[in-house]
């Protein structure tokens, strides 16, 4: 008889992206190898079909035993758990880590584990010296981890949306330049915001001035401004999450040529450049900066200290110097 496994998080969110497609429950079951049955129950955790959200529902299913993601660990995978704890002291994000992990090992599942498993680790040990440690090795150093229940009811209300499983093989693979992935860095009482745009093929980073509101109408403006910018040949498309403020995505395709990609709800890895960049950026605007007091220098000036910086990842020369063979090359 074979034994009961617990859906994980990654097959939750895996659920919501298929549902939002149309997909029945049947059809979402072949998808995942799992049970129709256990999918129309998973489906009722939050009330109707379209109301499902993976994180709320992964919540209430593990409400039984909260710590049940770190005694996994420490049970079942004692060495994991200590490479995980090394790499967050070399202040890898659990998202970093766990794909590093997958990359590392291929063909060996064990040896995988869930950003959440991590973050769900970390934020179970007891409120003191310990907890304090290894949380302040993450981006956040939040002291209490972010309830994420309701981020699909407010991030998933785009009319229209690509979603990036639509979008092109070529652009993952890096191979072909052009293609960009967008955000907002929230400002201070989430009253302003900076946009960031990053090229996936050399690292190169725009900063995004967004004048006033953060509003739809706001951010496409700002966007279509800099995207105008540059040349059409490297201006191919730009992946974004769901969030609100992109809206107005098929008028910003319009004005540009860019097609927009969405990521799936929760799923921050799939514009992974974006997400550390944005790390970075935080060392030049921390958190609670009012960006409407930020002058359009100093938001230069630390652009171009993002772009001449060597990274590894580009064999330690700089996105500028990247960029600039990039440019070069398509005029010539």
């Amino acid at each position: 008889m074979m034994k009961y496994k617990r859906l994980t998080l990654e097959e939750r969110e895996q659920i919501h992206a298929l549902v939002n497609q149309g997909m029945t429950n049947r059809e979402i079951s072949l998808a995942l190898n799992r049970s129709h049955i256990t999918i129309s129950r998973e489906l009722k955790r939050c009330g109707t079909k379209f109301e499902y959200s993976p994180s709320k529902a992964d919540k209430k299913a593990r409400k039984s035993d909260s710590l049940r993601g770190r005694k996994q660990i420490v049970d079942d995978r004692p060495e994991i758990l200590g490479e995980v704890l090394k790499r967050i002291v070399l202040r890898n994000s659990p998202e970093q880590i766990s794909e590093a992990f997958k990359k590392e090992s291929p063909d060996d599942p064990k040896k995988w584990i869930s950003h959440e498993s991590i973050y769900k680790y970390i934020y179970a040990f007891p409120r003191g010296e310990l907890r304090k440690l290894f949380t302040g090795f993450l981006r956040s150093q939040r002291k209490l981890r972010k309830d994420r229940s309701n981020i699909h009811s407010r991030r998933g209300g785009i009319q229209d949306a690509t979603p990036i499983s639509e979008r092109p093989k070529e652009v993952e693979d890096r191979q072909v330049p052009g293609h960009w992935e967008g955000d907002l860095i929230i400002g201070k009482n989430h009253k302003s915001a900076l946009g960031t745009l990053v090229e996936r093929t050399t690292r190169y980073v725009i900063l995004v001035p967004i004048p006033g509101k953060k509003d739809a109408k706001s951010v496409r403006e700002a966007f279509s401004e800099v995207l105008h910018e540059i040349d059409p040949s490297i201006r191919l498309s730009m992946t974004y999450d769901r969030g609100l403020e992109m809206a107005e995505h098929k008028i910003l395709t319009e004005e540009t040529g860019v097609k927009v990609y969405f990521a799936d709800p929760s799923s921050p890895w799939q514009k992974g450049t974006n997400e550390n960049t944005n790390g970075l950026i935080r060392q030049y605007f921390p958190k609670k900066t009012d960006f409407t007091k930020v002058t359009l220098e100093k938001i230069k000036f630390a652009q171009n200290q993002l772009n001449e910086r060597p990274r590894k990842v580009l064999d330690w020369e700089t996105p500028k110097k990247e960029f600039k063979k990039l440019v070069g090359a398509i005029e010539t």
